[in-house]
């Protein structure tokens, strides 16, 4: 008895008859010359939120990175082991991408749970233990007056975002690209209902709609 997910396997064989016959050339130039991406992205694990999907993005286009709450940790070369600093070193060192974009999200579970104390910080709870890395409890304060929970969690959510882009610039590989100008970090925030999206200005720190950049 196959207990293969029968969802995967209809959506291979719609891939491997529809799409497959008009990019079998890329995936061959692909397996033959490898992968030279120009952009990675760090997302969330969240199904809804596929950078490939959003950015419409054919094979070979993105390097992606996702996790939960799409974190990127400081720079700790240690024994442990770390997922995201070795995709971060792989993409930097080896692929020599140009851009990084850190792409946040509406109703994201991991905020949430932390914000709502959910995941309790326990010594077996890896979802508590991954966020308090990077948003500590005193960071979340009440809300604030006239503040929805749905707006305070948002502000949380790309708070997230401002605090990868800290946490990018203390890997001396990408510091140092940065410095260069061989590289660009960007910060990009996803609405799930609307499928909009926003584009963080370094600048005024403020997320732009990305429908009019270029207006």
């Amino acid at each position: 008895m196959n207990l293969f997910p029968q969802r995967l396997i209809d959506g291979y064989r719609t891939f491997a008859s529809q799409r497959l016959p008009t990019e079998q050339s890329r995936y061959r130039e692909l397996s033959e010359r490898g992968q030279s991406p120009e952009v990675m992205v760090i997302g969330c694990c969240d199904s809804r939120v596929s950078p490939e999907v959003i950015f419409d993005a054919g094979p070979g286009e993105l390097f992606v990175m996702r996790n939960i709450a799409n974190l990127v940790p400081v720079y700790q070369p240690d024994e442990k082991a770390h997922g995201v600093s070795a995709a971060l070193e792989y993409a930097a060192n080896v692929l020599r991408v140009k851009h990084i974009v850190v792409l946040g999200h509406a109703q994201c579970g991991g905020i949430r749970a932390f914000i709502d104390k959910v995941a309790p910080l326990s010594p077996g709870d890896f979802i508590g233990k991954w966020m308090a890395m990077f948003i500590k409890p005193g960071e979340v304060v009440e809300q604030r007056e006239r503040e929805s929970m749905a707006e305070f969690t948002e502000r949380i959510e790309k708070a997230a975002v401002f605090r990868s882009l800290e946490n990018l610039m203390t890997f001396p590989f990408v510091r140092n690209a940065v410095e260069r100008g061989d590289m660009r970090l960007h910060g990009a925030y996803f609405g799930v209902a609307e499928g909009s999206l926003f584009i963080l200005d370094r600048v005024s720190k403020k997320f732009e709609s990305a429908a009019r950049l270029g207006e």
